[in-house]
């Protein structure tokens, strides 16, 4: 939404297809968005994003790419129901899904603050709870340890069999966290997250972090031969570029801080850099008209 407000802004024609399935959706409020003081409902965002971005004369569509070619013009975008887009140019803002705990009430936990995706983004809301990672040893033991910033009671839940590495395991004990047997259910109770574990015990908690990983949603990319990291995010240039000429990716799927406001600096940096080496849209005067043949000098 911000790149396609920027390029109406520039006066280009631009076209965004959209899925619907931004993670921002599942935000009940954040408090960590610049420019709201008071937070804001991810889907409340998403619908000013939209409205500043039509606004200006953005072209909104939904669906969803199901294949993107590349030719000496530019590319090909088909849509699943067969809707074909030819541009100069692709700003990809794909994202990634979130692998999320078998939990039912899952939504619900969510909304009421019990399982939180992102601890940059909340972790202060959520200062002086009693605190899971659910996650492998490893992660859930790292992100612990990230989270004591913010609570004396935090925990590392193991999401699978397995024991820490040596400099995990340090890092927990320097950091009194606590490393619990593998969860064999988890429930949300209305109030807090209750997880039964292997041993036969039952925890409660205030809020979860799941970090159990993503899937990341690059495979357009790919199959044009872009660049990708170990797990699967977009590399780009200083202008958000991939190694695919013509091919930019911004937010989630390129490797960096999954953040909003990360997101819409890469909109700001790509969308400038398209409309940059797009060909001069110089304004003129609309009482004028071209000069014909006719009206041009004789040479000499």
């Amino acid at each position: 939404m911000t790149a396609a407000t920027y390029l109406a802004r520039f006066h280009r024609r631009a076209v965004v297809v959209d899925a619907g399935k931004s993670r921002a959706r599942w935000i009940p409020k954040s408090h960590n968005c610049p420019g709201f003081p008071f937070g804001v409902a991810g889907t409340d965002l998403l619908d000013k994003l939209r409205e500043q971005a039509t606004g200006y004369g953005a072209e909104i569509v939904s669906g969803h790419i199901a294949r993107l070619e590349h030719d000496a013009d530019g590319f090909i975008a088909t849509a699943d129901d067969g809707t074909r887009w030819e541009a100069r140019h692709v700003i990809l803002a794909t994202g990634i899904v979130d692998r999320m705990p078998a939990m039912p009430g899952l939504e619900t936990a969510i909304e009421h603050n019990v399982v939180r995706m992102c601890a940059v983004c909340d972790g202060y809301e959520a200062s002086d709870d009693h605190i899971a990672v659910y996650a492998p040893v490893d992660d859930a033991i790292r992100h612990a340890v990230f989270l004591r910033t913010f609570s004396r009671r935090v925990a590392a839940v193991r999401s699978e069999p397995g024991e820490p590495d040596e400099e995990n395991a340090r890092r927990a004990r320097e950091a009194n966290v606590s490393v619990l047997p593998v969860a064999t259910r988890l429930e949300h109770d209305g109030t807090c997250c209750v997880f039964h574990l292997e041993d036969g015990s039952t925890h409660r908690f205030d809020t979860v972090y799941p970090a159990l990983g993503c899937e990341t949603q690059s495979d357009l990319a790919i199959a044009l031969g872009a660049a990708v990291d170990d797990i699967g995010a977009l590399r780009v240039d200083a202008k958000q570029q991939t190694s695919v000429e013509g091919l930019y990716a911004i937010g989630d799927i390129v490797s960096s801080l999954n953040q909003i406001s990360v997101a819409v600096g890469h909109a700001a940096i790509a969308a400038t850099a398209v409309h940059n080496r797009l060909p001069g849209n110089f304004r003129e005067d609309p009482d004028s008209q071209p000069e014909s043949a006719a009206d041009l000098p004789s040479p000499g």
